[in-house]
C-alpha cells in the first residue's frame, strides 16, 4: 500500500467532516466546521512529503476520483455508531477526526500503521490492537476484524513491530504486552482464536526502552492467559497478585517491587481494556494522583518515572481519561479530555506529544493509537443510546 496515498485520503475525508452539510454523530447535530483557515494549510503540512506532492498531483488534477473519494469516505464516516444526546460539538468533530484517521491507518490486509512518518509506518501490536477495539467500539465490526485477524498471524515474539506483510521489523526487541494486546482485539471483533502467549518478564514495556518487570505489561499478559480467562477465581487471583507486586501506598507503579519506579498511567489498562477488578481501587488512586500533578495544561506524560522530557502524550492523557470515566470519575476524565483538546491540532489531529507550554506537535501526527483511545474515552463519557 502507498502510504503517501493513505495518509493523503486523511485530508480528504476530513474535508468531507468539514464540509459536508447535515453529517450526523450525535443527537441529530451537524459536525460544524473548524477555523476555515485549517485545512487548506494544516492537512498537507503533517503528511510526509510525498503525501503532500501525491495531494498537490491530486488537487491538479481536480477531479473525479477526490469526488469518489470523499464521497465514500462520507458515507464510511455516517455508518458510525452515534453519541449520546448532550455530547459536546467539539467531541463529536474529535469523534469523527478520529475515526477518519483510523481508516486511512488501515491497510487492505489489516495493517493498522501507528503513523505516517518514515520509523512510525509500522504495526505495532498494542498500537493496532486498540485500532481494532475502537473500530468495534464505533460499529466497524469488519475493520476490526480484519486488523485483529492480522495481529493473530503475527509471530509475536520476534520484535515490537513488523511491516505490512506481517514480518517483524529489525531494531527493537519484542515487548511484553503483545500478546495480551492482540487477545484485546480479537475478543473485541468477535473471533475466537487467541495468540500464543510468550511470556512478559524481563521485556520492554509500552515506554520501549529497557526490559524489566512493567506493570503495563503484567497488566495485559493476565488477560492473555486464556486458560485462567474463564474463572473468575482465577482472574481475581491474577489482580491480586499484580497488586502484590506492584501495590504502593499511592498507587500502582511502573517496576514490581520498585516503589520508587513512579506511578505508571499504565494502571488505566486494569480498568480498560483489560478489566481486573480486584485492582480498580488501586488504579483509581493511581490516575487520580496522576491527572491532579500533571505539569501541564495539554496533559500526562506516560508515568512519573518517564525521562524523556516534559512533553505531554496525548495516548496516555486519552487512556487515562476512558478509564476513569468507566470508574465513575467524570470530572477528572472530563479535566483530561479538555486537556486532549488543547492538544490537538486545528483540524482535530492528535500529535503522538506536544511541547508542554504551547502545546504545538512535537512528533508524528496524528497518531493512530491516540485518536483510538479517544473513540473510545469519548463514547465512555458520551455513549449513544442503546441498540443505536
Amino acid at each position: 500500500m502507498d502510504w503517501g496515498v493513505a495518509w493523503a485520503r486523511v485530508g480528504i475525508a476530513l474535508a468531507v467532516a468539514v464540509l459536508a452539510a447535515g453529517l450526523t454523530l450525535s443527537g441529530g447535530t451537524a459536525v460544524d466546521p473548524p477555523p476555515p483557515s485549517g485545512f487548506p494549510g494544516v492537512v498537507p503540512a503533517l503528511l510526509s512529503k510525498a503525501g503532500t506532492e501525491r495531494t498537490a498531483d491530486a488537487g491538479r488534477r481536480g477531479g473525479d476520483e477526490t469526488r469518489a473519494a470523499t464521497e465514500r469516505d462520507r458515507r464510511w464516516l455516517a455508518q458510525a455508531k452515534p453519541l449520546g444526546d448532550a455530547t459536546p460539538r467539539w467531541a463529536m468533530r474529535l469523534y469523527g477526526r478520529s475515526l477518519l484517521v483510523l481508516r486511512a491507518a488501515v491497510g487492505r490486509d489489516g495493517g493498522a500503521v501507528a503513523g505516517a512518518r518514515a520509523g512510525w509506518a509500522y504495526v505495532w501490536p498494542r498500537d493496532a490492537a486498540i485500532v481494532a477495539i475502537a473500530l468495534a467500539s464505533a460499529g466497524y465490526r469488519a475493520e476490526a476484524r480484519r486488523v485483529a485477524r492480522f495481529l493473530l498471524d503475527l509471530e509475536l515474539g520476534t520484535a515490537a513491530r513488523f511491516d505490512l506483510a506481517g514480518e517483524p521489523v529489525d531494531g527493537r526487541a519484542a515487548q511484553g504486552d503483545a500478546a495480551g494486546w492482540a487477545a484485546a482485539a480479537a475478543l473485541a471483533a468477535g473471533i475466537g482464536a487467541r495468540p500464543a502467549q510468550s511470556g512478559w518478564r524481563g521485556l520492554a514495556d509500552y515506554q520501549e526502552k529497557d526490559g524489566g518487570d512493567y506493570l503495563g505489561n503484567a497488566i495485559a499478559s493476565a488477560f492473555a492467559d486464556d486458560e485462567k480467562e474463564s474463572d473468575r477465581a482465577a482472574a481475581l487471583g491474577q489482580g491480586r497478585e499484580i497488586a502484590r507486586r506492584f501495590a504502593a501506598q499511592r498507587g500502582l507503579v511502573r517496576v514490581a517491587s520498585d516503589a520508587d519506579s513512579g506511578l505508571d498511567s499504565a494502571a488505566a489498562w486494569a480498568v480498560r481494556p483489560f478489566p481486573q477488578p480486584a485492582l480498580f481501587p488501586a488504579a483509581r488512586r493511581t490516575l487520580l494522583h496522576l491527572a491532579a500533578e500533571r505539569k501541564s495544561r495539554f496533559g500526562l506524560v506516560p508515568s512519573e518515572s518517564w525521562d524523556g522530557g516534559e512533553d505531554p502524550w496525548t495516548a496516555p492523557t486519552a487512556w487515562t481519561a476512558w478509564s476513569l470515566a468507566a470508574l465513575g470519575e467524570r470530572q477528572a476524565a472530563l479535566r483530561l479530555m479538555a486537556d486532549l483538546r488543547r492538544a490537538a491540532t486545528p483540524l482535530g489531529l492528535l500529535p503522538e506529544r506536544v511541547d508542554a507550554d504551547t502545546g504545538l506537535p512535537t512528533s508524528t501526527t496524528p497518531l493512530a493509537w491516540s485518536h483510538a483511545f479517544a473513540i473510545l474515552a469519548i463514547r465512555e463519557l458520551w455513549p449513544g443510546r442503546a441498540g443505536a
